[in-house]
């Protein structure tokens, strides 16, 4: 049965997708979303790639402004795709931290290296709690 995790996995491929090819057709973008079966997935996914892309420039500087030493134009393009989305979802639609978070890892573990997974969950987790403080176990 699809879940929203489906609608995320696209969405993460979409939001690579312009950002290595920024002259991407739309067309594109929206067929691979179209894909999903559901069509609350496919407004979760929608919602989720054009709330990033017009948030980018904010998400990107709380991204940086958390990852000590990281430009994010020298992140893996992965990495910085799981967390943008991470951050909307958290900052925008209420998704609680650790379901973002846990989320993002999953991501990071299936379309990442082999420290993605810890590279993301290391600064989402920076982002979302107090010194002292851990959102997941990861």
């Amino acid at each position: 049965m699809p879940r929203r995790s489906d609608a995320r996995r696209t969405a993460l491929q979409m939001l690579y997708l312009m950002d290595v090819n920024p002259d991407a057709p739309v067309q594109q973008i929206e067929e691979s979303i179209a894909e999903l079966s559901k069509r609350d997935l496919i407004e979760f996914a929608t919602q989720i790639v054009q709330g990033v892309r017009g948030s980018l420039s904010d998400i990107d500087r709380q991204i940086e402004t958390i990852a000590d030493n990281w430009r994010i134009e020298r992140m893996a393009p992965t990495d910085r795709n799981v967390m943008r989305l991470a951050v909307y979802e958290m900052q925008q639609l209420n998704t609680p931290a650790a379901v973002a978070i846990n989320e993002a890892i999953d991501l990071a573990r299936e379309f990442g290296t082999e420290n993605s997974a810890k590279f993301v969950n290391g600064i989402l987790d920076r982002l979302t709690v107090t010194p002292g403080e851990s959102a997941t176990n990861g």
